[in-house]
């Protein structure tokens, strides 16, 4: 992770802040809020106070208006850190906070991002149905205008943020004879009447992220409440999907990162037959795959951090990445579990939190199968 020319020595004092907040603040935690099945907001408070929101957000919206690199920065050290996996600031810094950048109006952006950077406001994306995941033109969630007003039925399901949220980005169909091109994203706060949710979802790993459904009967918003055109939501979708499958590109490689350190320490120690289990050259070849996979992928991903903030990086570049890291880094921790031997399964041991809370990189923000297709298309 360290020693890449694409940071500079702000963005590493940076990381080290970020490591040792998530040190002090998160991982002795992380087993309390596991049973409580959420984060704290004091946590996002604390958080706000460092700096660890937005931080690409521009000062004239109360952020530090620093490059994409920072982002970045964080989402490794989420990913590094023993319980990270549970941390669901990359949809507010990473995911809503570009959505509005872009496609916001001012007022929308004067109301959210400062909040949004302190962490008084938590923002959650609406996107996946019980009955539509990776299909996202085949939604059912709809909102109907009525005058000044879009009046919204649906349910949604598995959103990170979804008991803590203050607002949702809500995808849904304003036009459903036009499939892909009726699609909208609208602003929904919490304490609108008809909008509730639903149970705090039950997973086998990051169970200290609140993933949520939601129910939306009869919510009425303004119409000052569309992000964006009407018929928008599906383009201003695809134009921000490779930033955010870069971002968990970025948290799968460094929860690799963090298996595999863990792993050489605990093989240097450990002992079979009476030599460090270190010493046997089957440990050494296993590393050395794990290390070589960790070089590639770090450096693909800095070719992709380069081309984002040049605006150059394509949705199959997006695609390519997430699909890489986190097919190659589940292969990581997994082997690195291995290493460990019956403990590894144990849960005192922070490699079996890791094992469970990085299987789902390869299924949410687009699936394996989804990601080969988006590069399929393109060969």
């Amino acid at each position: 992770m360290h020693d890449r020319a694409i940071y500079n020595t702000d963005h590493e004092l940076f990381r080290a802040n970020a490591r040792r907040f998530f040190r002090e603040e998160l991982e002795p935690n992380i087993d309390q809020w596991e049973k409580e099945g959420c984060l704290p907001r004091e946590f996002w408070l604390k958080a706000g106070e460092n700096g660890f929101h937005c931080c690409g957000v521009p000062e004239e919206y109360g952020g530090p208006g620093a490059d994409f690199l920072y982002n970045m920065v964080l989402s490794e050290e989420v990913g590094f850190a023993i319980g990270g996996a549970s941390v669901g600031f990359s949809v507010s810094s990473d995911i809503v906070a570009y959505y509005l950048l872009h496609n916001g109006e001012d007022e929308q952006k004067r109301r959210w991002l400062p909040k949004m950077v302190t962490g008084e406001a938590i923002a959650a994306i609406g996107m996946t149905e019980p009955g539509c995941g990776s299909d996202l033109k085949a939604m059912r969630t709809t909102a109907v205008q009525k005058g000044d007003e879009y009046i919204i039925n649906g349910q949604k399901t598995f959103i990170t943020n979804g008991q803590s949220c203050d607002f949702v980005l809500l995808a849904c169909s304003t036009d459903p004879e036009a499939g892909a091109k009726g699609v909208s994203l609208i602003i929904v706060e919490a304490d609108r009447d008809g909008f509730s949710r639903g149970r705090n979802l039950e997973k086998i790993g990051q169970k200290a992220a609140d993933t949520s459904e939601m129910f939306f009967s009869d919510v009425h918003v303004p119409v000052s409440n569309l992000l964006g055109k009407a018929g928008g939501g599906f383009a201003v979708l695809m134009n921000e999907l490779p930033r955010e499958r870069i971002t968990i590109a970025c948290r799968a490689l460094a929860e690799a990162q963090r298996a595999y350190e863990l792993t050489v320490n605990y093989v240097k120690e450990r002992q079979a037959f009476g030599i460090k289990v270190y010493e046997f050259q089957n440990t050494q070849f296993k590393l050395a795959e794990m290390k070589t996979d960790l070089a590639v992928g770090w450096s693909y991903i800095d070719q992709c951090l380069v081309k984002i903030l040049e605006g150059r990086l394509t949705p199959e570049e997006g695609a390519m990445a997430k699909l890489w890291t986190t097919e190659a880094g589940n292969k990581i921790v997994d082997g690195c579990l291995q290493l460990f031997g019956g403990y590894g399964y144990m849960n005192e041991y922070p490699i079996s939190r890791l094992f469970v809370d990085s299987r789902v990189r390869r299924i949410y923000g687009g699936t394996s199968e989804i990601m080969k297709l988006v590069i399929g298309r393109t060969v």
